[in-house]
């Protein structure tokens, strides 16, 4: 049974499938706006640390009022008479039985982190529109999710998962993709929040979060986890990046590599300004004959792309995949294969704190997992909060002992879990 009618089966039963969503802000009021109209699928409640914000999300959104609760049981009650619900507790969707999939929508590191950890104890599905959380400790959550027997996925829509929806179906056709990324219209390291801070206001999102997009930040913690899911890894640091006028020029581009074989990576300034791509490469000389009937060109590499991304139309979609089919939309495959460093935007001086993604201090750039670990290199996910030890000059990546870290933080805890679950083979041979 294909999605659209096993959705549509669950709205003709009354048993639309009960989301919990954290977080009220940009991406969420988007998630809410196509879930509040979509048949089969029911936004339950949405938590928020301020309250009047996910309120009026329902109320702007839905022409509905929504109760405040503060137990699973009272959402539960709020969910019998047909009645929304907000909270400041994420704690209590996922304790509630008419919640079956928590959609984690905040961005934040640490919180989601405790959220996602929180609903698989509670035996409940999570979609992450958190990328930075997936791309530092998703290998562990993704274990941990497995062993309590529910899925962890990041979302339908956002471009890692519009690009692995790409590479199964490359690969069920039986075309096996050797490159896959994200066509990137503009990256400038230097920006800062106060860069981007009004075009922020003009579309009313938040200007540090603008700024990890405009410096690059956001896209090498999408193709980390891409990488995560295919296993590819990067050509390296940072990737090749190659700007070309055209999506369509991808190929020819990579046609100087003596063999591409599994890479991600991104193309610069092409149109159609958005989306994503896959290459595949052919030997079969039948195969290329009809491939080049069918206007793909001659090979042996092959373009395919997809040129828009709509994560906060898809997400629901995920959460009925999740619930409907136990199917991840995008997870990864065991170990992470790539990490995404932070490398100081400007001279740092000892005793300064990060203010971490997207901000003034540092962005992030994406290398292979070996080569973070053997130079002790610090992830942009855990960097915001930590305190400068040394100077560390523009440009320079900082690692671990370039820094103290905040007591008592949980993702730091999971980064450790994380390494001694997957040592991978630079740990092994140090051991």
């Amino acid at each position: 049974m294909i999605l659209d009618k096993a959705i549509e089966r669950r709205a003709a039963e009354g048993r639309p499938i009960g989301i919990g969503l954290v977080g009220a802000g940009y991406i969420a009021r988007g998630i809410a706006a196509h879930a509040l109209r979509m048949p089969g699928v029911e936004l339950v409640a949405v938590s928020n640390r301020t309250l009047a914000r996910a309120t009026a999300l329902f109320e702007e959104l839905g022409g509905v009022t929504p109760v405040p609760v503060e137990t699973p049981a009272e959402l539960d009650a709020a969910a019998a008479d047909a009645t929304p619900a907000v909270t400041d507790d994420p704690a209590v969707l996922s304790g509630a039985e008419s919640v079956e999939v928590v959609i984690e929508a905040t961005g934040e590191v640490e919180f989601g982190a405790r959220t996602a950890l929180r609903a698989i104890a509670d035996g409940k599905h999570v979609v992450l529109l958190n990328v930075a959380l997936d791309a530092t400790v998703g290998p562990l959550l993704a274990a941990k999710a497995a062993a309590a027997g529910v899925v962890i996925t990041n979302t339908d829509g956002d471009e890692p998962g519009v690009a692995m929806n790409l590479i199964r179906y490359l690969r069920t056709i039986g075309l096996e993709p050797v490159l896959a990324g994200n066509i990137k219209g503009f990256l400038d390291r230097r920006r800062t929040p106060e860069t981007q801070r009004a075009f922020a206001e003009s579309v009313g999102q938040d200007a540090q979060k603008v700024a990890s997009y405009a410096d690059g930040t956001k896209l090498s913690l999408e193709l980390a986890v891409l990488a995560n899911a295919t296993g590819f890894g990067v050509a390296r640091r940072g990737m090749n990046g190659y700007r070309c006028a055209h999506v369509d020029d991808v190929p020819a581009l990579y046609e100087k590599h003596e063999r591409i074989d599994g890479m991600v990576d991104f193309c610069l300034g092409a149109e159609p300004g958005s989306g994503v791509f896959a290459v595949c490469r052919s030997d079969d000389p039948t195969a290329r004959r009809y491939l080049e009937h069918f206007k793909l060109g001659p090979g042996p590499l092959y373009l395919f792309h997809v040129p828009w991304h709509l994560p906060q139309a898809e997400a629901p979609l995920t959460a009925a995949r999740a619930v409907l089919f136990g199917d991840a939309t995008i997870a990864p495959l065991g170990g992470p294969r790539c990490e995404v460093l932070a490398v100081a935007k400007r001279d740092l001086r000892a005793g300064e704190v990060l203010d971490g993604i997207g901000g003034f201090a540092c962005y992030g750039t994406i290398d292979n997992v070996e080569v973070v670990r053997a130079e002790n290199l610090l992830p942009i996910g855990v960097s915001g909060g930590c305190t400068m030890r040394t100077d560390v000059p523009a440009d320079r990546a900082l690692r671990y002992d370039d820094v103290d870290l905040p007591p008592a933080r949980l993702i730091d805890r999971l980064r450790a879990e994380q390494e001694e679950l997957f040592p991978g083979p630079l740990a092994a041979a140090l051991d």
